[in-house]
């Protein structure tokens, strides 16, 4: 296995978050309403690890380091980790698992139905994250994890609703993924691995001068 303090280093990493909001909620240092931040932090934190996954292919093509591309699955699971709490919370704190109230929720909230549906597609690309799932879908297996862009907008669609009074912070987010998504188009995404190869040249260029 390569890589593997930077994997237990990232595992780690994703694990503290949610643990120390646990930790918090206990000692009832989230407020009031020590539920609903949770929900929200979770929610928040999903976006964020979406984010963080979608970096790794063009900090592999600027860097050239694999290593970023070694923990982008792991990144992926988390995402859906993540998620699943969020969801999880939701149905503890804010339904108190009265599933009689979903309906009236979905009336009042329909950002809820956005959410959900980003969590089915990080559903499917959970289950097929594994390379028996490579191998059975060939070419189709790639068609469906390019799901990850259209959770992106559904993750910021959903959070947008929630926060539309105040879209400072979603606006960074919003910009942040679209920045990440221009880097995959093909023709900036080719134009990459050239820059990197030309500040290499100039360098070494100066190196000779000096």
């Amino acid at each position: 296995m390569r890589y593997p303090f930077w994997r237990l280093g990232v595992f780690l990493a994703a694990c503290v978050a949610p643990v120390l909001w646990l930790y918090q909620a206990w000692i009832f240092a989230l407020g009031p309403d020590p539920g609903k931040v949770l929900v929200d932090r979770l929610g928040l934190g999903t976006l964020i690890l979406l984010l963080i996954t979608l970096a790794m292919t063009p900090l592999q093509r600027l860097t050239g380091w694999p290593g970023w591309i070694v923990v982008r699955r792991q990144l992926g699971l988390w995402c859906f980790a993540y998620v699943v709490m969020h969801m999880s919370a939701y149905a503890v704190f804010v339904l108190g698992l009265d599933w009689s109230q979903l309906g009236v929720e979905l009336v009042k909230r329909p950002y809820i139905i956005v959410g959900a549906l980003a969590f089915l597609c990080l559903l499917a690309l959970a289950v097929t994250s594994n390379r028996y799932s490579q191998r059975r879908l060939g070419t189709r297996w790639k068609k469906l994890h390019r799901l990850i862009y259209v959770i992106l907008a559904l993750g910021l669609l959903h959070m947008f609703w929630i926060v539309r009074a105040d879209l400072k912070e979603w606006s960074l987010y919003a910009v942040i993924g679209v920045v990440l998504l221009s880097l995959r188009i093909p023709m900036i995404a080719g134009r990459i691995p050239r820059l990197i190869g030309k500040k290499n040249k100039l360098a070494g260029k100066a190196e000779i001068r000096g």
